[in-house]
């Protein structure tokens, strides 16, 4: 190529066609939009599912240990101290979760008394805690699983 083919642009006119072309504008404020995403979005999902794959698992141990009641039931439902040793035969843990175990009787909301009414359902509890990194406010800290089933 000669001199001549060359052109040569002075500062002035490449500046004004950097003002005037925009294309580097979306470079410079992808990281606040994606910052912002990250921070209203994504963060408080992962709170949220960490909370409901937590739940899940619990209440899975809640379950595996109603199918082990379904399975093993008391010998004689009838009687207060077989049903209570067949409460202190339960495991203490399934899943890594603590299980407690409640039976109760016709209908009253408190567990079994003195073998003058016969069981009729059963009560697993557990918990999980939690510590959400955005969500703090709205998600528990120390979750409560409950799990009930009758005695067939």
């Amino acid at each position: 190529m000669s001199a001549a083919g060359v052109r040569r642009v002075s500062s002035r006119s490449r500046k004004r066609s950097f003002i005037r072309d925009q294309r580097g504008a979306v470079a410079f404020e992808m990281p606040f939009v994606f910052g912002f995403l990250f921070l209203s979005l994504l963060l408080p999902l992962a709170d949220v599912a960490v909370a409901g794959f937590n739940y899940l698992s619990a209440y899975q141990a809640l379950r595996d240990m109603g199918q082990r009641t379904q399975y093993s039931p008391p010998s004689d439902v009838t009687s207060s101290s077989a049903v209570s040793a067949w409460k202190s035969s339960l495991p203490a843990t399934v899943g890594g979760y603590s299980i407690t175990a409640q039976v109760y009787c016709d209908g009253t909301p408190a567990p079994c008394a003195s073998g003058t009414t016969l069981p009729k359902y059963y009560t697993f509890t557990t918990s999980f805690s939690l510590s959400p990194l955005v969500l703090g406010s709205l998600l528990c800290s120390t979750c409560t699983v409950q799990y009930s089933e009758r005695f067939q």
